[in-house]
Parts: structure tokens; sequence; C-alpha cells
């Protein structure tokens, strides 16, 4: 894998991932890429605190020339810089091309080929979404490799280029030498793209940042599981603010409200509306979110069964877990599971 860039300080490595834009690219797919990878490393800190951190990841439109262009539904782009023969980022992205899947690309890109093999055969790592992965397929780099696009091309692509083994209902696909080549399927599956390549350069945990920031769904169709405990209210009151952190610790006990109200030295009426005004919650909804985000922790990094994770954040009945569970993040715990360790055992295979 090529050596990360530096960024601008010149005390942080910054990786570079370049998004290729040609006249048959649609907008939304490019700027959208360009706005995800962006986010990396910078916006999570500045919804969550009020901080902007720093990014980690410089995403640059690319194209042969550099030239704005006018591109397909009368869109124009404005790429930050040219292909240029010395040109080698982390990694590239090819997203959706408005292509006629009879005719294919008809030879139209091959400077963009002949580019894109050399940044092959030099350790580059290349990303496609839906349709870009004809142009792959063109440069001969799929020969012999499984692969996947969007499901109105796979007939076409296996068609006209038969050396490659296309896998249609597949959304997702990594392969080749290092596991080079990513290509996921048709629709908003670049979004699944940029949260793998998120977690394949940054880390995991970012990857599950972002999909909870920007709503970002791994193969499932429920957007409430990316909800998060966020509360920007500045607390004054020191003896609430001490339950909090004393809650935090303390939040799989049995009754942990009545404890907290007890140690406040607070009368329990009093010490519940201080509570809410302090934090815009009632203590059981704030014991309620604590337990939640610790289970979705649990979940998304470990394997323990359902029943041990309810047991660890503080309910003994595994089918009230599930209820409370659903009732606050839209899925089960199963499916909260599946949408996030299955990203992770992904990128593990790499």
């Amino acid at each position: 894998m090529p050596n990360p860039k530096t960024g601008p300080d010149a005390t942080k490595p910054i990786i570079e991932i370049a998004i290729l834009a040609t006249p048959e690219a649609t907008l939304s797919t490019v700027f959208g890429m360009n706005d995800l990878l962006a986010s990396v490393g910078r916006d999570w800190s500045f919804v969550t605190e009020g901080v902007m951190g720093e990014a980690a990841i410089k995403p640059t439109i690319v194209s042969l020339t550099g030239e704005e262009m006018q591109t397909v539904n009368q869109g124009w782009l404005r790429p930050h810089r040219a292909l240029t023969e010395e040109y080698h980022p982390d990694a590239i992205c090819i997203l959706e091309m408005f292509i006629d899947p009879h005719t294919g690309l008809d030879s139209r890109y091959s400077a963009e080929i002949q580019w894109l093999q050399r940044y092959w055969a030099n350790g580059g790592v290349i990303a496609t979404a839906c349709t870009g992965a004809l142009l792959l397929a063109e440069a001969g780099l799929l020969d012999g490799k499984e692969t996947t696009s969007h499901w109105g091309f796979t007939e076409g692509l296996a068609r006209r280029y038969p050396a490659v083994k296309v896998q249609g209902n597949r959304a997702f696909i990594a392969t080749g030498e290092g596991q080079r080549l990513m290509m996921a399927g048709g629709g908003t599956t670049w979004m699944d793209l940029g949260l793998y390549l998120i977690a394949r350069f940054i880390g995991m945990d970012e990857a599950i940042r972002i999909a909870k920031l920007y709503l970002v769904e791994w193969h499932e169709s429920s957007q409430h599981a990316f909800s998060y405990l966020c509360s920007k209210r500045q607390n004054d009151d020191a003896v609430i603010a001490e339950s909090q952190v004393w809650l935090a610790q303390n939040y799989d006990q049995s009754a942990p409200v009545n404890a907290a109200i007890k140690n406040s030295g607070l009368s329990e009426r009093s010490y519940i509306r201080r509570f809410k005004n302090a934090t815009g919650m009632t203590p059981i909804e704030y014991i309620l979110n604590l337990r939640i985000e610790e289970a979705k922790q649990l979940l998304e990094t470990t394997t323990i069964p359902i029943e041990a994770v309810a047991e660890t954040v503080g309910y003994q009945d595994a089918s009230f877990f599930n209820l409370k569970f659903q009732k606050k993040v839209g899925l089960t715990p199963a499916q909260y599971r599946r949408k996030f360790l299955g990203l992770r055992e992904l990128l593990r295979k790499r």
C-alpha cells in the first residue's frame, strides 16, 4: 500500500483518496463521496462536542485534463486536479457512470485506462461502485476475478468481458492482490464503499462514527440505529454532575436511580426536577440511554450472546432488553449487530 501523504502542518499523515470524474459521471455520487470522506476525523467531534476535529482523509476530484466539464443531467464539475503520470493517491474511486448497458464504454476512456493500469501495477488501491466497474473490466484488471456492478449491467458485463467472474447478487466484493480492488453494487452502495475505505485506511471505529453521524446504512433499511446520545447542555448543577459520573460507572446495577438519589442527599422530587433541568432527561431516560449505548458498543465489537449483552448492561430479562433496545433504536439487537459487525468482519477478511 502506498505511503500516506503528509498534511499541511507536516505533523500528521493524511490519506488522499481520488475520485475520478468523467463527462458521464453522476454528480450526486462524486460530491457525495467527496463530502463523506472529507468529514472523516473532522465532523464527529464537531457535532457531539462543538469542537472541529482534524481531517484524516483528503478527497481529491480528478479528471484526465483537470478542466471544468459538463456532466450528465446538465451538471457542471470543476475537478481539483488532472491525472498525471507521477500522481499516486492512496486510493482512487470510480463511481456511477451513465452508460448504455448495451454498448458499454466503446473505448472512450483509453487514456484513463492506461493511467489505471500503471497505477495498479505500482501498488494502487482501486474502488468502484455501480458502473464504475466497467472501466476496470475494460482495463483488464478484473480478468479472472469476482466482480459486481449495478444489477442492470451485470449481464452485459459478463457478455462483453467473458474472463470476468460476474457475481450479480453480491453487494460488495474485495478482491485482487492484497484485496486492492473493491467493488460495490448499484444505487447507494457507494456509501458502503465509502465506509469500507474509511475503515480500511483510518479504522473501524471511525467508520462506525461516520455511519452513525450521516445515517449511512450497511445493508439494512432503518435509520434509527444511528441515533446517538449527545447532550450539549452545560451542566452547572454540581450535585447532578457528580451524580452523572456515578451513574456512568454504575448503570448496570439493580435500581441505579434509587441509589443515585440516596447518594445525592436530595429528596426524590428535588433530584428528578434538578436532573431533568440539567440534562434534559429524566433519570430513568438517562439510564436507558447509557445502557443502550453500551449495548451498541458490545454488539458492534463482540460476538457474545445477546443474553450476555443484556446482563452486562443491567437487564436480567433478555426479552425485556430486546423490547427496550428495539423501541429506542428501531432495530432488534440481532439486526443492529448484523449491520455493524458485518462491516467489521468484512474488513477483517481483506
